[in-house]
This record gives C-alpha cells, structure tokens and sequence, in this order.
C-alpha cells in the first residue's frame, strides 16, 4: 500500500512540474509583454528556460533536502534520455533534418559542456566556484542565442497570447507554486521508492526522475517530428542539454555545493558519447534517418540494462 501511495505521489509530483512550467511561462510571458519586454529577450529567457524547469526544481530540491545523488542523476539521466530516446524516438517516426550552426556550433558546444562537467566530477564534488565556471559558459551561450535568434529575427512568429495582467500574475504564481511542489513530491518519493526495492537513488535519478522531468520534451519533440518541423525537435533537446548543465547544475552548485558520486563519471561518459553519436549521425547528410534513431534507442536500451544490473 505505501508502494502505491509513493507511485502516485510521484506521479503527482511529474504532472504538478510539467503543467506547472507550462502555467510558468505563459503567464510570465505575459507580464513581459505587458511591459513592452521583446518578444526576442522573452524568449531566450522565460521561454528557454523554462522548458529546464522541471529540471531545475527537482536538482535544487534534491540539492536543498540532501538528495544529491537524485539531482546529479536526474540532469545526467535527462541528458542521455534527451538524445538517446526523445530524439532517437522522433527520428525514428520521422527523418530529422539538422542545421549547419547545429552541426558546427550547438553540438560540439553540448559534448564541450559534458566534458568540463566530467573533468569537474574528478575531485567528488561541483562546488560553489565550479557553479560560477559553469555560469560563465551559461552567459556565453546566452549571448550566442541572442545572436543567433537576431540573425533569424525575421522568420520568427508571434505565438504569445494577449493576457491581462491579473491573469498572468495568476498563472505565474500558479505555476511557481506546482513547480516546488511537484519537486518535493518527485525528490521525496524517489527516494522512498528507491529504498523500498533497494535501488540506489542515482538509479532512480537517472531513469525514473529523468524520464519525469524530461515530458515536456518528449512531448514537443515527438509532436515537432509528427508535425515535420525537424528544427524544434533537435532544438529544443541540444538546447535543453545545454541549459541542463550551465542552468541548472551551475544554479544548484551555487546554492550549495554538490556531491559528485565517482559512478556519474561513467554517465558522464555515456552523455558525452550521446553527443558524439548525434554528431556522427547528422554530419554525412545533415540529417538524421530511422535507422539512426533505431540504433539511439537500442544504445539507451543498452545502458539502462547494465546500470540495472550494477
């Protein structure tokens, strides 16, 4: 009976987190235009951002409540599960066509990242100066978006809707509000879970939590792939991989410095072999077909069956 009590607050907590950042950012998408901010700032802040914010609660929550192997897990687990089976899974509905700044910049930018997070792991621990580094790298991205998305200003569409001001304010506390309460019940009854059948919480960190906070993703990139807008499918998990880690880790780490369990460093090495696999499929033909999406699905099939078993 508790088994089932702790399954159904986690789900619970998984619906509070992805309905409460869709709230988030729409309601706070609506007060930024309410106050004349640009289309352009608001989507490379509250919108980008808040794709991560599932994330971000549960790592910070994690972090807060001494769960720092669940937090560590769940950015790690996201990332893998983001490429290997979001991405593998749209590209096997649909051939996803990759652009050229994606091969050249945003892919080799996300392995880059993975990297300096590993080499961070070496001593055991992401600690506060580690946060700022990481920071640093998040602002430089920043700039690189901006830029990009200038450059592109004019193929871009206006999809905000006209809130008033009462009703954003609403959906923004709203959403602020599901998404530290969603984050308290994933954290708490991961844990529970993991001790009931005796799994580790970096298991549960890097499967069942990662899964959890990685729908909002799934959703729109299998959609983008149904729909056949291949950019937002890729976009939206190379940039989700890199908030991931600058934002979120860097924003944790921060806060409080975070254990670094010396078995990450092997998903470490599986995210950035992740990277390397989505390079290596985009680059012949600047697209990735059904196949590769198959062999993404089976390598994530693979990984999951040896840390099960460890």
């Amino acid at each position: 009976m508790t088994l089932v009590l702790q399954i159904l607050i986690l789900a619970t907590g998984f619906v509070l987190l992805v309905k409460g950042s869709d709230f988030f950012v729409v309601g706070a998408s609506g007060i930024a235009k309410k106050f004349g901010i640009p289309e352009l700032v608001i989507g490379l802040t509250i919108v980008a951002m808040g794709t991560s914010a599932p994330e971000a609660a549960v790592s910070i929550a994690g972090v807060l409540r001494g769960n720092a192997d669940i937090s560590v897990g769940n950015i790690l687990g996201s990332n893998i599960m983001n490429i290997l089976v979001i991405l593998g899974l749209s590209c096997a509905i649909l051939p996803v066509a990759v652009s050229k700044s994606t091969i050249r910049y945003e892919i080799p930018f996300t392995a880059f990242v993975t990297i300096v997070l590993l080499l961070m792991g070496l001593d055991g621990n992401i600690g506060r100066i580690d946060g700022v580094i990481l920071w640093a790298f998040f602002i430089l991205y920043f700039v690189y978006l901006f830029y990009m998305v200038k450059k592109n200003k004019g193929h871009q569409e206006d999809e905000l809707k006209e809130l008033s001001v009462f009703k954003a304010v609403l959906l923004t506390v709203t959403g602020l509000v599901m998404v530290v309460f969603g984050s308290r019940f994933a954290v708490d009854s991961a844990s529970e879970i993991a001790r009931f059948f005796g799994m580790s919480e970096r298991f549960i960190g890097l499967t069942i939590v990662a899964l959890g906070t990685s729908l909002p993703e799934l959703f729109t990139s299998v959609q983008a792939a149904r729909h056949g807008s291949t950019d937002i499918a890729i976009g939206n998990i190379v940039g989700s991989n890199v908030f991931n880690i600058l934002f979120v880790l860097g924003t944790s780490s921060i806060i409080l410095s975070i254990p670094f369990a010396q078995a990450f460093l092997f998903d470490s090495f599986v995210a950035l072999g992740a990277c390397v696999l989505l390079f290596v499929c985009a680059l012949p033909k600047r697209a990735i077909g059904r196949i590769s999406g198959i062999l993404m699905l089976l390598s994530y099939a693979a990984y999951f069956t040896f840390i099960a078993w460890q």
